[in-house]
């Protein structure tokens, strides 16, 4: 089970590929039987691992899908996006009817963010927040996305790359 992955915090740890900026993220021990490159979910823990070197990731808080929403397996990053626009899926907007059709990137109440990093199953992707919503990372708030941190998505997203490989456990 890809929990058993997970391991204890690595002390003192100091690899060139580390963040500068660890307000939000720690650097982590994980299996080295996950490859580098590879980012791998905890919906249990509410955490993302990214894996930079053998043995170590950088885990960062993150919201996750709510109940019934929830989804587990391997994907890999099918896009990398700047300023998303967002379209609501049909069953958001069938929960949200006042939501606008589009809402274009770099607006304010764009939920996905400051970047995004789209997904190979359908309308799911990693990505930012709105301010307001800041305070669901951490918690099991979304239709199947994984909510970070605009600073942490950021730092993500120059660190990984289309076809990068996505762990999902539960």
């Amino acid at each position: 089970m890809l929990q058993t992955f997970l391991l204890a915090t690595v002390a003192g740890a100091s690899l060139a590929t580390l963040p500068q900026d660890a307000n939000a993220r720690n650097i982590v021990s994980i299996s080295p039987d996950v490859a580098p490159g590879t980012i791998v979910i905890s919906a249990s823990k509410r955490r993302l691992f990214y894996v930079v070197d053998t043995g170590v990731a950088i885990s960062y808080p993150v919201a996750v899908p709510k109940r019934g929403k929830e989804w587990a397996g391997e994907t890999s990053v099918e896009g990398k996006y700047v300023n998303p626009d967002w379209v609501p899926p049909a069953v958001v907007k069938a929960d949200h009817p006042e939501l606008p059709n589009f809402i274009p990137g770099g607006w304010p109440r764009n939920p996905m963010g400051v970047r995004a990093l789209t997904l190979g199953r359908g309308e799911v992707a990693i990505h930012g927040t709105t301010r307001k919503m800041r305070a669901s990372v951490g918690t099991a708030a979304s239709y199947g996305c994984i909510r970070m941190l605009n600073e942490d998505v950021s730092d993500l997203y120059e660190r990984v790359s289309v076809g990068s490989p996505v762990m999902m456990t539960r």
